[in-house]
């Protein structure tokens, strides 16, 4: 065969393999494009695009009086699409880069002029679709003021301006109650407070978004409306806090851990009637020093409560007929060996004989001990289930988690020791109790006898309509007979009056009640020791003690400073809280007494301007009759002083004795006269007799004396 034939065979051959593979493409892409059509399209969309959840407004939570605290304020991520008609046309661009980079300059602060010249150049040139523009999120203020800058204001399309909304979470108060209003953080798994209890109020329904891929693995929004599902904002939260009473609860607990160098302390400041909790304090110490609200102790707190349990043993006892208020008891002065038990001691070494109430007073652990110990070590049962009436061991139930179960033992407790347990409880030891949970009996006492549930949330509102209400559950309408509870209050109001702190509220202005609790805290290496370090000191109470409107719990935990009593470390705390409470809060003071004008000569005035006039006799609790005052002539009478509006008429010289110059000066000139005054004080004589008939521009003389 020819050379000519062989290579004309193999071009023949090449050119009709290329023609199949051509036919081939063809086909294939026919079939993808009109039989595939729809798969491949469906495919490519979801690779390319996707919904993106839009995170809703959280509500906000607001204290008892409305004032805010916690909200959610707007911010936005500003992204810049530098294949909009603004950034691509290069005549725009040119005409406008150098203006833009000089207003970013001021707007971030961060960069230069030339250096945001630079980088807008720079993202040009790569044609990003999605070039975040600065770090710093902008305020809703900062936004408006961008969209003005050059090329962005050409507009939404335009301006290749894209904009995403975030939202903060924002304390106006700081770190007023943070602890209980909590927070939200997408690193931690449960969200704390207020902020997670009422999470699916909060936080809302989350819309959606539709976003589309662009280079470099970014989503952009894509602006379809018909696609995006507008996100619902969260409900509103009413607190019960007050802002002005949680302050002054922060302030004094925090000055008082200061000084007392302590570890943590909390305070709770609760309303008697309603169970709402007014303020809740908490600071830890931390190892700069500093005091921050890291942990709610109020709520979560569990430990031995000392002394202020002795509310719990001593209503126990008189509920049983156990003792009465002058049952005598020996306290040995102060140190006692319990048969086969521990040895208790009293902080005084002068106790001897004394009444259970004197006892109570003194904080006696010895008189404690023994009287349940007497009372009950054959029947241990009947004291454990008198405390479990009270529900001492139950959760208090609260609105916020944190709270754990009380532990209050009984005979049938694994650690229970028949010698040592019973009367270690007596004054305070061998269980655990958080601060709420035992100013909740406190609360009880102050509140005749209706032990209810504290309550942090009173409403929840959506939009400003009321979408649910709460009240306080009530745990026991009746946690003690009448008659005990009248002992325990005498009891209670005994230890301000002439028990540990009555030095302390010997000038007070209202009555209170209370006991002081002083426990050491165990070491888990040494048991408990005698270190002056390892104590918890508290006060609980209320006030005022004859009609009560507040109860309060002071804890202080481990004073190393000065003392570590707690009529020296806690109460201490309750006293100045109260003060301030007490001067704030305008229901505790009683009506000013409303003097009556009688036959009985008036307080001196000045005659004319009736609004000074009556804001002067309200100061002096003098009651008017009827809303206007005369300048002419006051009425006595019994019922109070009636008054009428002085009236002048154009052309027709007033009367103006008795009144001042001011008053005189205003009467005259709008009846027409010119006036000339001599002398100082009150109106004594004017030229002109009241009501004569003289032209108007007439000169009027008036002596002033």
């Amino acid at each position: 065969m020819s050379i000519r034939k062989n290579i004309l065979i193999r071009v023949y051959l090449a050119f009709g393999l290329i023609l199949v593979f051509a036919a081939a493409v063809v086909i294939q892409l026919c079939r993808v494009q009109f039989v595939q059509g729809a798969k491949w399209k469906a495919m490519a969309t979801t690779l390319s695009t996707k919904y993106q959840t839009v995170e809703a407004a959280r509500g906000n939570i607001f204290a008892v009086d409305m004032s805010l605290l916690a909200t959610s304020v707007p911010e936005y991520d500003v992204h810049l699409d530098m294949g909009a008609p603004g950034f691509d046309d290069d005549d725009t661009f040119n005409a406008n880069v150098d203006s833009l980079a000089i207003k970013l300059s001021e707007l971030y602060e961060d960069k230069t002029p030339k250096e945001y010249n630079r980088w807008l150049r720079d993202a040009r040139k790569e044609n990003s679709r999605y070039e975040l523009l600065n770090r710093r999120r902008l305020t809703h203020h900062e936004l408006l003021e961008l969209r003005k800058f050059p090329i962005f204001r050409l507009g939404k399309y335009k301006g290749g301006l894209i904009v995403v909304e975030q939202n903060r979470r924002v304390l106006p108060f700081k770190s007023l109650a943070s602890r209980t209003i909590g927070y939200k953080n997408d690193n931690v798994k449960n969200a704390v407070g207020l902020e997670g209890a009422y999470a699916n109020y909060i936080n809302g329904e989350s819309g959606k978004r539709l976003v589309q891929r662009v280079a470099g693995g970014l989503w952009m929004p894509v602006n379809n409306g018909e696609d995006e599902v507008e996100p619902k904002d969260g409900a509103d939260i009413i607190s019960t806090i007050d802002v002005n009473f949680q302050d002054i609860a922060q302030e004094v607990l925090k000055a008082q851990l200061d000084s007392t160098g302590a570890d943590h302390g909390c305070v709770v400041l609760m309303e008697v009637a309603t169970g709402e909790i007014r303020a809740i304090a908490n600071f830890t110490k931390t190892k700069e020093g500093k005091y921050e609200e890291k942990l709610n102790y109020a709520i979560s707190d569990a430990g031995d409560p000392g002394s202020t349990f002795k509310l719990a043993t001593y209503m126990a006892l008189f509920d049983q007929h156990k003792i009465d208020t002058n049952t005598m008891i020996n306290g040995d002065g102060g140190k006692y060996k319990i048969p086969k038990g521990p040895m208790i001691s009293d902080v005084e070494d002068y106790n001897f004989m004394m009444t259970a109430k004197k006892a109570f007073e003194e904080s006696s652990n010895v008189a404690a001990a023994k009287f349940v110990y007497n009372a009950y070590y054959n029947n241990p049962w009947q004291y454990t289930d008198k405390l479990y009436s009270f529900h001492l061991n139950e959760k208090l139930q609260l609105q916020i988690s944190g709270e754990p179960t009380p532990v209050v033992k009984n005979p049938k407790s694994r650690s229970w020791n028949i010698n040592y347990t019973l009367p270690e409880m007596a004054y305070g030891y061998e269980m655990k109790i958080t601060p709420l949970q035992m100013l909740a009996l406190y609360n009880a006492v102050a509140n005749n006898g209706k032990m209810i549930a504290p309550i942090l949330v009173k409403e929840i509102r959506r939009l400003g309509n009321t979408v649910e209400q709460f009240q306080a559950r009530v745990i026991n309408p009746k946690v003690c007979s009448d008659a005990t509870l009248g002992k325990m209050k005498n009891l209670l109001e005994g230890v301000v009056k002439e028990g540990n702190v009555k030095s302390l509220f010997k000038n007070a202005e209202y009555t209170a009640a209370g006991k002081t609790g002083t426990a050491q805290i165990a070491n888990t290496s040494k048991g408990y020791g005698g270190d002056k370090k390892n104590y918890q000191t508290s006060f609980a109470g209320y006030f005022p003690a004859q009609n009560p409107k507040y109860s309060m719990i002071v804890v202080v935990n481990r004073p190393s400073k000065g003392s570590y009593l707690a009529a020296k470390v806690a109460a201490p705390v309750f006293k100045k809280i109260a003060d301030r409470v007490y001067a704030a809060d305008h229901g505790l003071h009683p009506a000013p007494v409303v003097h009556y004008v009688g036959n009985t000569n008036l307080p001196q005035i000045k005659k004319g301007n009736v609004k000074a006039l009556k804001q002067v006799y309200a100061k002096l609790n003098v009651k008017p009759l009827y809303a206007n005052n005369t300048a002419t002539n006051s009425v006595d009478t019994s019922n109070g002083i009636a008054f009428e509006e002085a009236t002048y008429k154009s052309g027709v010289v007033p009367q103006v004795k008795g009144m001042g110059l001011s008053d005189a000066l205003y009467v005259l000139g709008n009846a027409g006269y010119k006036v000339m005054a001599r002398g100082s004080g009150m109106v004594a004589n004017q030229s002109e007799a009241a009501g004569s008939i003289i032209p108007k521009g007439s000169k009027i003389i008036i002596q002033l004396q």
